[in-house]
């Protein structure tokens, strides 16, 4: 059986094809796909892929960043469903409505019966510890209304954890880094995650490509009334103005800003290097130390120099970079720490896709393997 899988996020989409085998053989790549733009068309970019196909397939499985409280698992897409997340939509405004809208225009290009399954970047998190997921706000407006940290990244820093494993690990306290136009960092210890930078929305936490990252809350009010704007004003600056973007006021393109010898190019990068760094060292305090720090993502992968600047200054924490391994890991999975640093440290690429594929497996049982 074939199942496609839809990676949507803000500026682009993935897809991808797996053939299924039995439970014990892993869906294997059959035909993949990306596409960048900020305006894409789901239903002639699926046409044309399912066309390519030259097969129908017996599901498709949809990545959606924000689940909620409500999905914890992956779910096959019904009416009541498609309701729910639709109600989610205010919590990742530049995510969930885009995977509505490709789950919406997948439907009439399947054959009847053709399932859809949704799987939830926040199911990985669904765990967390209460000291973790919970602000400090009255109960009647925290938990009561939903407010509480769900993290993001889930599928990045799940299949982080497993490459690790399957890697050798060498201890069960693992820091993962998942940086690209979104960004988060996550503290794992035994497979369970006690902590994450993004939080109520993907907003939260880290500097990212446009994304603002933490903020205080009083700025909000401050500038709504500073600039003359709605509160829905203010929030498409931190969500698409801010960031690397923001800071440089030249680009969101990690690259690019690297490549560029301006002074502003150079603080964002380094601000970008230090608010990950900050954060490593809080998840540090949460897991006691840790045994391994790992890279991933568009930025996690590539930029060898960021990593150095996130890392080069945590020493005193046991943490020694390799600087030729480092200079030569671009994608694919790399060791790019010393032999005598007390943290092993790797670049990971993770593949969501085939996440994605195993999730919908799952979720429909042995009748789709």
């Amino acid at each position: 059986m074939l199942i496609v899988t839809v990676n949507s996020g803000s500026t682009s989409v993935k897809l991808s094809a797996f053939a299924s085998g039995d439970a014990a053989e892993a869906p294997r790549a059959v035909l993949r796909e990306t596409h960048e733009g900020r305006a894409l068309e789901p239903e002639p970019l699926l046409r044309g892929f399912l066309a390519r196909l030259g097969a129908s397939p017996g599901a498709l499985a949809h990545r959606v960043v924000h689940g909620g409280t409500r999905f914890t698992h992956p779910v096959r897409i019904d009416p009541e469903v498609e309701a729910a997340l639709e109600s989610l939509e205010e919590l990742a405004p530049l995510h969930n409505p885009v995977a509505l809208r490709w789950i919406r225009a997948a439907r009439p290009l399947l054959p009847a019966g053709v399932p859809q399954v949704a799987a939830f970047d926040t199911a990985f998190f669904a765990g967390l510890p209460r000291l973790a997921a919970e602000y400090a706000l009255p109960e009647r407006a925290g938990v009561a209304l939903g407010v509480r940290r769900y993290g993001f990244h889930g599928f990045a820093h799940a299949g982080m954890w497993q490459q690790w494993c399957e890697r050798g690990g060498g201890g069960g306290r693992l820091i993962t880094l998942q940086l690209g136009g979104g960004c988060s960092v996550a503290a794992i210890a035994d497979g369970h995650p006690l902590d994450t930078s993004m939080g109520f929305s993907p907003l939260e936490g880290l500097m990212m490509a446009t994304r603002s990252g933490d903020v205080d809350p009083a700025a909000l009010p401050y500038l709504t009334a500073r600039l003359g704007i709605g509160v829905d004003g203010v929030l498409e600056i931190l969500e698409r103005e801010s960031g690397l973007l923001g800071v440089s006021s030249a680009s969101a393109d990690m690259r690019a800003l690297l490549a560029d010898p301006g002074a502003q190019a150079r603080f964002a990068v380094e601000l970008f290097c230090y608010r990950a760094r900050k954060c490593i060292g809080a998840y540090l305090a949460v897991l006691g130390g840790c045994d391994g720090i790992a890279f991933g993502g568009g930025i996690g992968e590539h930029a060898a120099e960021v990593r150095a600047l996130i890392l080069a200054p945590l020493g005193w924490a046991g943490v020694r970079l390799d600087a030729a391994a480092n200079a030569a890991a671009r994608g694919g999975a790399a060791r790019i720490s010393s032999p005598d640093s007390a943290v092993t440290v790797w670049v990971l690429a993770v593949d969501e896709e085939s996440a994605l594929a195993e999730a919908a497996r799952a979720c429909l049982g042995p009748a789709h393997q």
